[in-house]
């Protein structure tokens, strides 16, 4: 099959994302597939079923994370509160990536801190790895603000992509949190100070209580909820940034709550460029199979060439012609 404009690769799900040749739309989320290695332990899984896969957080020095517990099943989701649990930099650089098999998939670091200092600092120092790519967390608190994290606030936002990219060449991706006020400000915001694509969006907010002991589940109190409960507002997430990323030609990661083929190409049609899973794989590890295979045959019953072309496709007018279900 032809491949789409401006696509170099003739594979249908195969794309470019920031220069970077992904064999598929999907991306494996931060903290959920440890540093790489551990979806290769269960039987029938490949990284090859996925484009790319995002490291675990890394942060400039060790981290223990927070008190247990840390996870906590909700209806239709998961809460988590983690804490940035990781090795820190020198151990992830030295030990951790050497032992990963980059012909595979692309790999993407993830980049977390308190301060603008130290996102800069772990930056790079993956500038001078093989990481293909980094994505900056800014949902972490500014310990120098009193704990207000840098992703509510577009100024502070700005400041940690601006800070980063004065200290990489490989392209930088920036997470984005659904907790603020006005996303689309908070995506141009970074587009002006150097991001090249943008993660839509991270976990929500919230929390859950043991009504035998009355005290929270979580040992952290609140924690991020991510799964499908969340995905009707990711969406909305990914076309409000849509809008202001596509006159930039700046790529989106849209994730929240994606399970199956649909909710990829809902995704996908509302704007993004790549899908990212995560809490589904806990309880499907060969998800991302499954998504492949159902995303290559809705292409094939719309007569479409190249998942590139559902990318920003959404009908709003009455009069169109419905798309047929993807099943």
């Amino acid at each position: 099959m032809p491949a789409a404009p401006g696509s170099d690769h003739a594979e249908p799900l195969s794309l470019d994302f920031c220069g970077l040749h992904f064999a598929s739309p999907i991306v494996l989320l931060s903290g959920c597939v440890g540093f790489g290695e551990e979806y290769t332990r269960v039987e029938g899984f490949s990284n090859r079923d996925a484009g790319a896969i995002v490291l675990k957080g890394t942060t400039l020095e060790p981290r223990l994370g927070n008190p247990p517990h840390r996870l906590c099943e909700t209806p239709m989701g998961m809460l988590n509160a983690i804490g940035l649990q990781n090795p820190g930099i020198a151990r992830v650089v030295g030990e951790i990536l050497p032992t990963l098999d980059f012909t595979e998939t692309r790999f993407i670091a993830n980049v977390s801190g308190s301060t603008v200092e130290e996102y800069a600092e772990v930056t790079r120092r993956f500038d001078d790895s093989p990481i293909d790519a980094i994505e900056i967390n800014i949902s972490c608190p500014n310990v120098k603000e009193g704990g207000v994290a840098f992703g509510n606030y577009p100024g502070m936002s700005a400041q940690v992509v601006a800070a980063c990219r004065k200290v990489t060449t490989k392209p930088l991706i920036t997470k984005l949190s659904p907790n603020q006020t006005d996303i689309r400000e908070n995506a141009r915001c970074c587009i002006e100070a150097g991001s090249d694509a943008l993660s839509v969006m991270n976990t929500v907010m919230g929390m859950a209580i043991d009504t035998r002991t009355r005290r929270p589940v979580l040992g952290n109190v609140q924690g991020g909820l991510s799964g499908p409960a969340i995905k009707p507002v990711a969406l909305l997430k990914v076309l409000q940034v849509h809008e202001v990323a596509k006159p930039h030609g700046v790529p989106i990661i849209g994730q929240g709550g994606i399970r199956s083929a649909t909710d990829a190409i809902e995704f996908l049609i509302a704007g993004a460029t790549a899908v990212g899973v995560g809490t589904a794989l806990f309880y499907d590890p060969l998800v991302c199979r499954k998504i492949n295979a159902g995303i290559a045959e809705y292409l094939q019953t719309q007569g479409l060439h190249h998942v590139g072309e559902l990318v920003g496709s959404l009908r709003t007018g009455a009069d169109e012609t419905d798309l047929a279900s993807p099943g």
